[in-house]
């Protein structure tokens, strides 16, 4: 009880002052700004004009398609109205009774935006039309036909592949808030547990880890968010996750991990970050998501395995406990892996023998004190 009080202690009033900076935060979003680009380079998100357009956000991309819109009607509307201007087809001008306008009842500049929106949208209610009078009109209308299915084409397109874009697919795929430490198997493991929230599979999944931390190389140099490859398997892989339950994946902690010199007692005072990453196919678009989060220290429980979570039914059905998926056991574990892997020395050199050089055999022989 009072190993728990002093843990919430710590946790609440040194914690917070003490908060780490995350690259990557626990919903997978990046925390990193960039600063001092040039102008130049900055040219090349208009190039790239698409992928610029989808990731902005929806407050952005829905002002960029009403603007779009909006500005081409009137912009025709004012070309429109300077066509029948010129052509003094405006009641300003009172034409005579046998004048054919090039515009049939343009009277204004409200008329003119009606037509122009009634042209690129394929309205069509007949009452205002092209005469052959103007070859002008008659271009104007093919230029504003053809541009405005480029609009049409090009702003729903980027609505729909925005609405459809893997990222939203990737919300129904959850991390548990914290990483564990115990025994699996016999050796010493960093485990944490994964979840697909809907009924469709990710087919072709990938799952694997990044350890942030800062390094100092042999020459000197300092490299901040310093990459270190970390394993994660299940017990069938880390390849083609059949991810129709919830995964428990684990890293071993062996002499080639980076958490091979951490203990329960040092593992607080560390400075990295654990990042880790699933990639997939969704099985009903065909498209490519990457699901990320990260785990701080405070965030990896040393001696803690995850409660159970999948239970079967009297009607022979599986069923998932999500009130369990985060929850956390305490279970006994070493307090570092070198303790485990020197103990488990320990014991097999015990079930081994070992020859003396030194031990000579002689032989005794026995004679018989007692000759009659």
């Amino acid at each position: 009880m009072f190993k728990h009080l002093r843990k919430w202690f710590v946790t609440c009033f040194f914690g917070r002052s003490r908060r780490r900076a995350r690259l990557v935060s626990k919903d997978g979003r990046c925390n990193i700004e960039f600063g001092n680009v040039e102008a130049q380079s900055r040219l090349i998100f208009f190039v790239d004009i698409w992928t610029t357009v989808l990731d902005l956000k929806w407050r952005y991309k829905m002002t960029i398609f009403i603007t779009a819109f909006l500005g081409s009607w009137f912009f025709f509307g004012l070309l429109w109205y300077v066509v029948a201007y010129i052509h003094k087809d405006l009641p300003e001008f009172h034409p005579p009774a046998n004048h054919t306008p090039c515009v049939e009842h343009i009277n204004g500049l409200t008329s003119a935006f009606l037509f122009s929106l009634e042209t690129q949208v394929t309205i069509g209610y007949g009452f205002r039309c092209v005469t052959e009078q103007c070859g002008t009109a008659i271009f104007l209308l093919i230029f504003q036909s053809i541009l405005g299915v480029i609009i049409n084409s090009f702003m729903c397109g980027a609505i729909l592949a925005k609405i459809s874009r893997p990222k939203k697919r990737a919300k129904t795929i959850t991390f548990s808030k914290n990483a564990v430490i115990s025994k699996r198997g016999g050796k010493l493991c960093l485990l944490i547990r994964v979840a697909n929230l809907r009924k469709s599979l990710l087919i072709g999944s990938h799952i694997y880890g990044k350890l942030l931390r800062t390094t100092i190389t042999p020459e000197g140099e300092t490299i901040i968010l310093d990459q270190i490859n970390i394993n994660f398997v299940v017990d069938a892989g880390n390849e083609n996750l059949f991810f129709i339950s919830p995964l428990t994946i684990y890293h071993v902690i062996d002499h080639t991990s980076p958490f091979f010199h951490m203990a329960a007692e040092t593992l607080p005072q560390q400075d990295f970050e654990l990042v880790v990453f699933l990639d997939g196919t969704v099985e009903s678009t065909s498209a490519t998501c990457q699901v990320r989060t990260s785990y701080v220290p405070e965030e990896v429980l040393w001696g803690y395995r995850f409660a159970p979570i999948v239970s079967k039914t009297k009607e022979g059905k599986y069923r998932v406990d999500f009130h369990n998926f985060s929850k956390t056991v305490e279970v006994e574990t070493p307090h570092c892996a070198m303790c485990l892997y020197n103990e488990k020395d320990a014991q097999a050199k015990m079930k081994r023998g070992y020859d003396n050089p030194n031990f000579v055999l002689s032989e005794v022989n026995e004679t018989d004190d007692t000759k009659m």
